[in-house]
């Protein structure tokens, strides 16, 4: 038998290999892509930590700011204000000196030096009125300070990753402040004193988000909240010593109809009209910021942690 009619050619020896040598070759390129995805992704979570902690630094430098300004400006005010005490006890002892000698003067003087008197005694009181009123501004800047201080903390904190909703018993959360809707019959100046009582103040509006959300949960057909002009008619301030930035007043209003009308009130659809400060409404709403506890992951199978539940009032 010839053996050449069984033989086998070479090159059927050496075609497995050939395919073996091209089945590897598209491998080893999804190895080097995934190398390379793995390789960006981990550049850009580089780069988002590294542009938070720049984000950090830049709050941190600027509540330092904040806080070193507020000092200086307090330790002016009190600089001031021990001048000006200082000279109101020179112009009280003046005040007493002439009355010892007005006592021994029984003369046709006595005329003159009694309307001396009574200039320094309207000096002396027009000294300390502004004294007063001084003072009162100094606090008013102070809380706004101590406001933004506290603002900026929050901040802070939600750039590390802390959830800033956490509200009292009985409070509303929504965007970083609680909210407590009152309900009971008060003037504007009760409902204040209420809110400073629950550590509050009466709600100031600046954003058409939180119109919205106080129209929603408002019920009643008049709320007090922290606007008013008393000061000076038609300047109308916030309870946090801002003037108007957003406004949703009812058509005509404020017209102060009547004199008096210097408080705000939001009625049950959500427009403002001004009020005498003295009229009872039934509802009032606080506001205060929001404190901050550490971030946990959410579960997004969990069907609980709707909308509706990032409004829950309580803790």
């Amino acid at each position: 038998m010839d053996e050449n009619q069984y033989s086998v050619p070479e090159e059927f020896f050496e075609f497995p290999r050939k395919r073996c040598c091209r089945r590897g070759l598209p491998l080893g390129l999804l190895g080097l892509l995934t190398a390379a995805l793995w390789a960006g992704l981990l550049t850009l979570l580089l780069l988002w930590h590294w542009d938070t902690m720049r984000n950090v630094r830049q709050l941190e430098v600027a509540a330092a700011q904040n806080v070193s300004r507020i000092s200086k400006e307090l330790q002016s005010h009190l600089s001031e204000q021990l001048a000006q005490k200082y000279q109101a006890a020179l112009m009280s002892q003046a005040v007493q000196e002439l009355q010892a000698g007005q006592k021994k003067q029984k003369e046709p003087q006595d005329s003159e030096l009694s309307q001396n008197l009574d200039r320094l005694w309207e000096d002396l009181s027009s000294i300390k009125s502004q004294n007063l009123n001084e003072r009162h501004m100094a606090l008013e800047s102070l809380e706004r300070l101590k406001e933004e201080l506290a603002k900026l903390r929050v901040q802070i904190q939600v750039s590390k990753g802390s959830v800033c909703n956490a509200c009292p018993e009985q409070w509303v959360s929504f965007q970083q402040k609680c909210y407590y809707f009152g309900e009971e019959p008060k003037q504007w100046l009760q409902a204040r004193y209420s809110c400073e009582d629950l550590g509050g103040r009466l709600v100031s509006i600046h954003s058409q988000e939180q119109q919205d959300f106080l129209t929603k949960l408002a019920k009643k057909e008049g709320t007090w909240i922290g606007l008013r002009d008393l000061d000076i008619e038609g300047q109308f301030l916030w309870m946090d010593g801002s003037s108007v930035d957003y406004s949703n007043w009812q058509p005509g209003e404020p017209n102060n109809a009547d004199p008096g009308e210097d408080c705000v009130m939001l009625l049950r659809s959500g427009k403002w009209n001004d009020a005498f400060c003295r009229d009872e409404l039934d509802a009032w709403v606080c506001e205060q910021l929001a404190t901050c506890g550490p971030s946990f992951p959410a579960d997004p199978t969990d069907d609980s942690l709707d909308s509706d539940s990032l409004y829950s009032g309580s803790t």
